[in-house]
């Protein structure tokens, strides 16, 4: 991938980033390993600039309180948010994001963000991007009323779709979920009828033979809502009152009973934290 960078630095108050800049080296200084994705992965892949308050950077779980305190170190207030998923450090209004997981506990940063990291320049620093594949993961599961990142997935498919790793992306990231991936590259050839051939075609006749040979079998009965996984908020009906399993609860989503509780607490509280 050529020529990965963003100008994204140069419209921010110096202020702000000179606070990213600053967490940045304390991360680097402290030897913790991270990835930057948010608004800055999204204008290098997409080419969509955002200007935001946040700085989002990707950390593994085990990292994640190392991370927190390097920044601490570095004279800035922070806290474990949610501690299933997500830490943030302060400099006055501006704030950095540390991620290890996702809202819904399913895209949970391991090794192959990593290993399939991209180098970019970022506020005129040589960093690594979160996969591309990883983005559109963690994305697709936002379905909230007041957000929802449909939107960047079908902009991030538009631009890297035949460069995506799809054997890796689809049958092992979204797996036995697959349904959600087929959502959004189904929206996608109605949002760009003329660019369908941005998706493979073998992908599409694969996940449409698994959805016909879904409808030649009996449906389950087990009784378990997974909108819970794509909105915190506008399924909690079904699993407090209509006797629901939640989809939250399965052995492979990084979520306990008490994570769920503070996850829908934060709603009641009117935080803005992303899902």
């Amino acid at each position: 991938m050529e020529n990965l960078q963003t100008r994204i630095g140069a419209y921010l108050p110096e202020k702000t980033a000179a606070f990213y800049r600053a967490g940045i080296r304390a991360l680097i200084e402290e030897n913790v390993p991270f990835l930057v994705g948010g608004a800055y992965a999204l204008a290098v892949y997409a080419g969509i600039e955002r200007h935001t308050k946040d700085f989002d950077i990707f950390v593994l779980p085990r990292d994640a309180q190392r991370a927190l305190d390097a920044l601490g170190a570095a004279g800035y207030r922070t806290e474990m948010t949610f501690p299933h998923w997500l830490g943030k450090a302060y400099g006055d209004d501006d704030f950095i994001d540390v991620i290890f997981s996702s809202g819904n506990g399913v895209a949970v940063v391991d090794d192959e963000w990593f290993e399939h990291s991209v180098e970019a320049e970022v506020l005129g620093l040589p960093l690594r991007l979160c996969p591309a594949e990883e983005i559109i993961w963690s994305k697709a599961f936002i379905d909230e009323r007041e957000r929802y990142d449909g939107a960047d997935v079908a902009h991030l498919l538009r631009a890297r779709g035949p460069e995506l790793d799809w054997d890796r992306f689809w049958m092992r990231r979204f797996n036995d979920r697959w349904r959600v991936l087929l959502s959004h590259l189904v929206l996608f050839g109605f949002i760009y009828p003329g660019e369908r051939d941005r998706i493979p075609r073998h992908v599409m006749l694969e996940l449409l033979g698994r959805l016909e040979r879904d409808l030649n079998e009996e449906p389950s009965q087990e009784r378990v809502c997974q909108g819970t996984l794509i909105s915190r908020e506008q399924y909690l009906v079904d699993v407090h009152q209509w006797g629901y399993r939640d989809g939250r609860l399965a052995p492979d989503v990084r979520m306990t009973p008490n994570d769920i509780v503070h996850w829908t607490n934060a709603i009641q509280r009117g935080r803005a934290d992303h899902p």
